[in-house]
């Protein structure tokens, strides 16, 4: 059973068994304080151990009134000019435990660590960057299929696929000829002005070959176009690789998400890295 993204009020929250939490994705200001109450109606009714809100750093108080712990924050996330904060509530105290600490703290350190060393520059390389279309879908659905053991939407679905696009995410690709080999995608709030990097996946026989990061480079270039201000990934904790991907090509560590999301076959912590696309 896949996650359910509805309105309550005029605020956009995603909810389900799977990650066993409430997400709430687009806070209207209108909504508040009333919406707390209504989220913790809806976990008490679906039984969630967890609420996570994305919210501007103004309302912030608000949330600590109802037992929201901020876990992440990042500068300018509204329009390049308001920070936003990455709140919590835990529901079940278990949920707020992470045996793994330890190793989480070593990969950011890590990561941080060799952001500072010097790069040479992304070879072009072989295979073809792009943005996707339509008649992309089906292969990028298998390259998903290969790249999630499990995941909370049903991008395994060229039709889901095919929804997303047509409304708020761009897809891009990395091709040996006509073969999709990667892909990684840009979930874009236009409103907002930033854009989230993320469900990247690369094909077994052409890891290692840093196309997370080439198809980074073109994302972020596509969303300065587009007037993206701000970029941000929510990434598996424990995936040394892709934190350190994001903190080489300038993202700053913002915080980790504990036990928040359900992906590889169970839930996991994440991390929050932002970067700022503007004058770049």
């Amino acid at each position: 059973m896949f996650d359910t993204i509805e309105k309550i009020d005029h605020s956009v929250v995603q909810h389900g068994p799977i990650s066993d939490r409430i997400y709430l994705m687009k806070l209207s200001d209108q909504d508040l304080p009333d919406l707390l109450d209504k989220l913790d109606r809806l976990a008490e009714q679906q039984d969630y151990s967890k609420i996570f809100a994305k919210a501007p750093l103004p309302v912030k108080e608000m949330f600590a009134s109802h037992d929201y712990v901020e876990e992440a924050s990042v500068p300018g996330f509204y329009k390049g000019q308001t920070d936003g904060v990455f709140l919590a509530k835990y529901i079940d105290p278990q949920r707020e435990r992470e045996p793994a600490q330890k190793k989480i703290e070593h990969i950011i350190d890590l990561s941080e660590e060799k952001a500072k060393q010097a790069e040479p520059e992304i070879p072009d390389g072989p295979l073809t960057i792009r943005p996707l279309e339509e008649s992309d879908a089906e292969a990028l659905a298998e390259v998903y299929q290969e790249g999630f053991e499990s995941y909370p939407f049903p991008i395994h679905e060229p039709d889901y696929l095919l929804e997303t696009m047509a409304s708020h995410v761009a897809y891009f690709g990395a091709f040996d000829e006509n073969r999709l080999v990667a892909a990684g995608s840009a979930e874009i709030d236009s409103e907002a002005q930033n854009a989230e990097m993320t469900d990247f996946a690369t094909l077994p026989d052409y890891r290692g070959q840093g196309l997370a990061q080439q198809l980074l480079v073109t994302m972020e270039q596509y969303m300065r176009n587009r007037g993206i201000k701000t970029g941000y990934t929510i990434a598996r904790a424990l995936s040394a690789g892709m934190n350190i991907t994001f903190a080489k090509h300038g993202y700053q560590f913002a915080g980790t998400l504990t036990n928040n999301t359900h992906i590889y076959g169970g839930i996991e912590s994440m991390n929050v890295w932002y970067k700022s696309l503007s004058g770049n």
